[in-house]
């Protein structure tokens, strides 16, 4: 064994909770050099024992500060959540500039009990293939993954950490005047229009229970839209639709027009949607304007293990739901780039196609449990961003992935290249 060398990470923005601090803490108490960039006033809140180093500038400004604090500090690893915000985007560039490694945390593509934690990027900048034969075979190469430790953090537990962080975001004037949100609506109006939303389903919830119960009962197919928020990454930047209101355009105008006359579309929203585009009312008008509204069921709740066993094909952008879907062997049709988005498993187009509606190609079992295999044993980590339990576990795991040489994913590349 050669002599032990220190590595030198740049912290940035991490998830809405202390996991960050404590990754921190573990990686500085084995020897590594822990640096960190705090950009907002939740990212000081969470993170101020570290003693890291504030930036009070903006986009512009940090694109040139970047690229000298990575060479000043010999940074060798850059380590960010999320790939999309845009002041990660230039550090990612920066650091590919300089050919230094890049680590990105994002949720788990397989939930619950997973996070996900990739070289270069995630989702849409994933270097996992695509490929159906590279799958089957780069799990047979693996073996099966272990069980993980159940560690599921409640609704409260997660909504009190954002909370906190985005409270903390009244310094942001005095200490961080150049910082800019990546969210496209403030915490704010974000936090009074859920209120509002969760008061509603609540009073609802009995009604759309036995509608949902009614629409399950009667014999006719459905085919379910799965809605994602429209503030994800992965519809801004990985997807040819702007929000939500164009998927549901699309989506319904194609079923009206193409779908046989017996189908039925249960359009089911995000339970994180806050309400301000109000799809339900967009969903409802459209459906009379097309002519199918005793053909539409637009439901706030609901089960996806209920829901999507029985339905005849289901369609999303990129949401990490299409893995229910695909676990119940339901036919998934994706219109963003997905990563479980190939031959044999999930549609993928930027349009319905008309056929969809009439022959929706089931995906298949084996190859399914072939990606499942391979993403747990390359780029998911057991843990969870926000309970006791589950940070303990992420950091765990995580600290010991980071100062490996390769990841998991790299090392199975190099011995199994993707087809080019």
């Amino acid at each position: 064994m050669g002599p032990f060398k220190a590595r030198q990470f740049l912290l940035l923005q991490g998830p809405c909770s202390p996991f960050f601090t404590q990754l921190a803490r573990t990686l500085a108490d084995q020897g590594h050099g822990v640096h960190v960039l705090d950009l907002c006033g939740g990212d000081l809140l969470y993170r101020w024992r570290l003693g890291g180093q504030r930036y009070r500038g903006d986009a512009a400004g940090f694109g040139e500060l970047i690229d000298d604090f990575l060479g000043q500090r010999g940074i060798s690893d850059l380590v960010v959540f999320g790939d999309q915000r845009p002041l990660h985007r230039l550090a990612v560039q920066a650091a590919e500039r300089q050919w230094l490694r890049v680590h990105v945390f994002e949720e788990g593509y397989l939930r619950p009990h997973w996070i996900t934690l990739e070289p270069q990027g995630v989702n849409g900048c994933s270097r996992f293939p695509r490929d159906p034969a590279w799958v089957f075979e780069a799990a047979h190469c693996l073996g099966p993954a272990e069980p993980p430790v159940p560690c599921i953090s409640p609704f409260l537990t997660r909504a009190t950490h954002d909370v906190i962080y985005h409270l903390a975001g009244v310094l942001n004037p005095l200490l961080f005047p150049g910082y800019r949100g990546h969210a496209p609506v403030s915490a704010p109006r974000e936090y009074a229009a859920y209120t509002q939303q969760l008061t509603r389903k609540r009073l609802l919830a009995g009604f759309e229970a036995n509608r949902i119960k009614a629409f399950l009962s009667a014999p006719a197919p459905y085919f379910v839209l799965l809605l994602q928020l429209d503030s994800d990454a992965q519809i801004r930047c990985h997807s040819p639709f702007p929000d939500m209101a164009r998927v549901l355009e699309e989506t319904m105008t194609s079923f009206a027009r193409d779908a046989p006359a017996r189908t039925r579309l249960l359009i089911k929203n995000h339970p994180l949607d806050p309400g301000l585009s109000a799809h339900h009312r967009r969903a409802r008008r459209l459906a009379r304007e097309l002519g199918i509204d005793r053909r539409v069921l637009f439901i706030e709740g609901g089960d996806l293990n209920h829901l999507l066993p029985s339905a005849t094909g289901a369609i999303t952008v990129n949401s990490t739901s299409g893995f229910v879907a695909l676990e119940h062997g339901c036919p998934l049709l994706t219109l963003g780039e997905a990563i479980y988005t190939m031959p044999g498993l999930a549609t993928g187009r930027q349009r319905v196609p008309a056929g969809f509606w009439h022959d929706p190609p089931a995906p298949n079992a084996a190859l399914y449990q072939a990606l499942r295999t391979t993403l747990l044993r390359t780029v998911q980590l057991n843990g969870s961003f926000y309970c006791r339990l589950g940070i303990r576990l992420g950091v765990h795991h995580s600290a010991r992935r980071l100062v490996a040489e390769r990841s998991p994913l790299e090392e199975l590349l190099s011995c199994l290249p993707a087809a080019a």
